[in-house]
């Protein structure tokens, strides 16, 4: 097949077995049977689940396509450019999609009549700004209509990344949708869904941009890209894998619904997954390689064309998916605890000594930054090691600790705990902002990648590039900046929970995941402007890190003693609201947290000030290394010269001395 073709028919295969496969997902599952009460009618019930689909296709289209022009391409040139324009095309369609889907989500939650009356314009207005899902498609579809403009306005690299992130950060509404929101273990099906999401977009978005700017490469471009775009496809298959089994053990919870329709349309997902992932890896170890003669290409190509299949059956089931009833066990209880209306699980037992090393809830997401930072962090590692380079093996030590550490906090009892307790959630801050960033500034991610990642020398950019440029850009420099760094610390703890961010964080699992990140980047920074060897554009001298430290200690005792001196509960509509009957009473156990911070949060502090002490000593012991070795080479000048003057000065008394010795005689 033709390179015309094929850029035709990839994306025309992909459509047609996706809308298959949900039109036959829908009539298995029964997602589109008529309800028995108020049926919106076959209009809604089919086209909700193909609306839909076209979503899901586009957004993948659009976001696949950033994130391999931005890995893979060069900016300026023909290929890059194709991929903004069918980034474009999919941010189009993505926008008129989402308004679709939304106004046929409202019909079906209203079960309304589409009138141009005053009072139907008034219901969907309420809708879109009042429900819990009517502002969800809102956001989607007003951030597609931004992306369709951005992409086709953008051409170079930082443009590019910045509608990237954004267009990363579109989908994330689309995780809220379908059985995630209503079922049990809310929060970890909200966040397997949109991992989910996310990896499969680009995995699927990557590969669609293959077929479209094969044209525009020479068979040299198209093996390197494709090489790359392997890296990203592998990464993607594990999360999508993963978090796919996350969210179907949640959806199914048991064995014995496997053979339920939901069950069975789960079965033909995952082996959907399974042949594709297969034939990437059969494409990328046998069939690159063979791609400069035309047989191998063809084959190639063959291959690429049954992934789309594959593709497009996994893409239709997971919508049939979204349309049909989990097995009734999935679902809430009907009477729930104040506990559980507040955070969609049931109270745990007491928080006994023992269940710090048997209380787990993982969180998927920070189990996928603490995996792939280990990974990604050893193989660096090897990779140095393997070409006869040196890398400490202490600094490797103390950033898998680090790993290790985000993992257990945010998985662990803490996080099993942080809910109900002020004090476990204090435990959990004060580790998250001063104990984990110590081990990671200790381990120099920055220098071993910049040492271990190749570089680039065809004009694009990969990960040793990326970190470069995130590095030295301007808005590092001034967020590395250590009184920026400090006020970020600082001012940030006050800010939290003394405005609602607090209760955001309470309230939203996404607030809870933009508490974690921001309190391991901000006490990262302040940590690696302290400490760090990873190059930062400037450095305060030794006393004057200590004097920045010494006033942040005192900031954060101060923060410590404010929270135990409160006489009102902070959040007492959650905390005061668990109906929790064991250990110390919310008042008292906020008192306790107040302690934390006051007391134990001290403790990682005056290791860091330790730290900068011993840096200190051995940077003064450097210099009087670096002076001794310079007065063997070349003689000390300074002490010759001193000596010189002294002895003319010897001279000088002499003479004067022999001239009123002849004056007296």
């Amino acid at each position: 097949m033709n390179s015309r073709a094929l850029r035709v028919a990839g994306p025309v295969i992909l459509v047609v077995v996706s809308v298959v496969c949900v039109v036959a997902g829908l009539v298995y599952g029964g997602g589109a049977a008529p309800s028995l009460l108020a049926d919106p009618g076959p209009v809604v019930r089919w086209g909700l689940p193909l609306a839909t689909l076209a979503v899901n296709l586009s957004a993948a289209t659009m976001v696949g396509s950033l994130v391999l022009a931005l890995f893979a391409l060069q900016a300026g040139e023909r290929p890059f450019e194709i991929a903004l324009d069918t980034a474009s095309i999919g941010a189009a369609i993505f926008t008129v999609a989402s308004a679709a889907t939304g106004f046929l989500t409202f019909l079906n939650v209203i079960n309304a009549t589409p009138t141009l009356d005053a009072v139907f314009g008034q219901q969907l207005g309420r809708f879109l700004v009042e429900t819990e899902i009517g502002p969800a498609w809102l956001i989607t579809t007003i951030a597609g209509a931004v992306l369709t403009v951005l992409t086709f306005a953008v051409r170079t690299w930082i443009p590019t990344l910045l509608v990237a992130i954004l267009a990363l950060a579109s989908l994330i509404p689309m995780g809220t949708q379908g059985h995630a929101g209503t079922e049990a273990s809310h929060t970890a099906a909200v966040t397997s869904l949109v991992l989910h999401i996310l990896a499969a977009a680009v995995w699927l978005g990557g590969l669609v941009l293959l077929v479209v700017v094969r044209p525009a490469m020479t068979r040299p471009q198209l093996q390197t890209t494709l090489l790359r775009y392997s890296t990203l496809a592998l990464v993607a298959f594990l999360v999508v894998a993963i978090s796919g089994t996350v969210r179907a053990s949640i959806g199914l919870l048991g064995w014995q619904n496997l053979l339920s329709p939901y069950g069975v349309l789960v079965l033909v997902k995952v082996t959907a997954l399974i042949a594709i992932g297969l034939l990437g890896a059969w494409y990328r170890r046998r069939l690159i390689a063979r791609m400069s003669d035309d047989d191998g290409s063809r084959r190639f190509w063959g291959v690429i064309l049954l992934e789309l299949v594959f593709m497009g059956v996994a893409s239709g089931v997971a919508v049939a998916l979204a349309r049909t009833a989990p097995p009734a066990s999935a679902l809430p209880p009907i009477g729930q605890t104040p506990a559980e209306v507040l955070t969609g699980s049931p109270l745990p037992p007491e928080f006994t000594i023992d269940r710090w090393f048997t209380a787990w809830d993982v969180d998927l997401l920070w189990a996928f930054v603490a995996g792939f930072g280990l990974f990604f962090y050893l193989a660096g590692a090897w990779r140095l090691h393997r070409r006869g380079d040196a890398w400490p093996i202490h600094r490797t030590v103390l950033w898998s600790l680090g790993m290790v550490a985000i993992f257990w906090v945010t998985s662990g009892p803490l996080s099993v705990y942080q809910d109900y307790l002020f004090s476990v959630h204090m435990i959990e801050h004060m580790l998250l902002s001063m104990a984990i960033p110590l081990l990671l500034v200790a381990g120099a991610p920055v220098t071993l990648a910049a040492r271990a990642i190749r570089k680039r020398d065809d004009g694009t950019r990969g990960g040793r590039e990326w970190i470069l440029w995130a590095v030295h850009n301007p808005v590092a420099t001034v967020l590395t900046n250590p009184f920026v760094a400090a006020g970020l610390f600082i001012g940030s703890l006050w800010a939290f929970y003394y405005t609602d961010l607090f209760r955001w964080s309470l309230y939203d699992h996404i607030g809870h995941i933009w508490m974690v990140a921001h309190f391991l980047i901000t006490g990262y920074l302040f940590v690696l402007s302290l400490i760090g060897i990873d190059p930062v554009p400037f450095r305060l001298p030794y006393p004057g890190r200590l004097l920045v430290l010494i006033t942040v200690m005192a900031m954060h005792a101060f923060f410590g003693i404010a929270i135990m001196m409160n006489s009102g509960l902070m959040a007492a509509e959650w905390f005061g609201a668990m109906g929790r009957e064991w250990g110390l009473t919310p008042l008292e156990d906020q008192y306790a947290g107040g302690g934390v911070a006051w007391s134990v949060g001290e403790i990682p502090t005056l290791i860091l000030a330790i730290a900068v002490a011993i840096q200190w000593s051995r940077s003064d012991e450097r210099q009087q290394r670096r002076r001794d070795r310079h007065v063997d080479r070349v003689g000390d000048v300074e002490l010759d010269e001193y000596n010189a003057e002294l002895a003319r000065l010897a001279a000088r008394d002499a003479r004067l001395a022999e001239r009123e010795a002849a004056r007296g005689r």
